[in-house]
C-alpha cells in the first residue's frame, strides 16, 4: 500500500464483500451450510462461488451468508435459497460448477433446478 487513495480502495472493496453476506429483509437469500461436514464436502468454495457470482451480475437484492448444520450431513454441501412469498428450496451436493446454474435459473429466473434439490436426492 502506497497511498491513502489505495487505502480507500480496499476498504470500499472489503465494505463492498461484506455488504453481500449482510441480512436483508427482502429480497432473496442464499444460505450455505458450514458446520464441519459441509466444508469437509466442499462447501467452502461452494459459497466462494456463490459469492463471485452474485457479485459478477452485480444483483443487489440478493444476499449470502453461511450457516451451521443444515442437518442431512451425507448430502452436504447443502444450499438453501429463499425468495419473497415463495417456499425456501434445498439444494443438495452442490458445487462450485453448478454455482451458475442456480443463480441464472433460480435466483434470477425463479426457476428451481430440480434435479440439484434435496426432493430429486432423495
Amino acid at each position: 500500500m502506497k497511498s491513502l487513495k489505495e487505502l480507500e480502495q480496499i476498504k470500499q472493496k472489503t465494505l463492498d464483500a461484506v455488504n453481500l453476506r449482510k441480512e436483508r429483509t427482502g429480497g432473496t437469500r442464499v444460505v450455505v451450510g458450514m458446520a464441519t461436514c459441509g466444508i469437509a464436502a466442499g462447501a467452502r468454495p461452494v459459497l466462494l462461488a456463490f459469492l463471485e457470482e452474485v457479485k459478477n451480475r452485480n444483483l443487489k437484492d440478493v444476499s449470502v451468508s453461511q450457516t451451521g448444520c443444515i442437518g442431512v450431513c451425507r448430502l452436504e454441501p447443502m444450499v438453501e435459497i429463499t425468495r419473497p412469498g415463495e417456499d425456501k428450496v434445498t439444494y443438495v451436493n452442490m458445487s462450485a460448477d453448478k454455482v451458475k446454474r442456480v443463480i441464472a435459473e433460480h435466483v434470477v429466473n425463479g426457476q428451481v433446478v430440480t434435479e440439484y434439490t434435496i426432493g430429486a436426492a432423495q
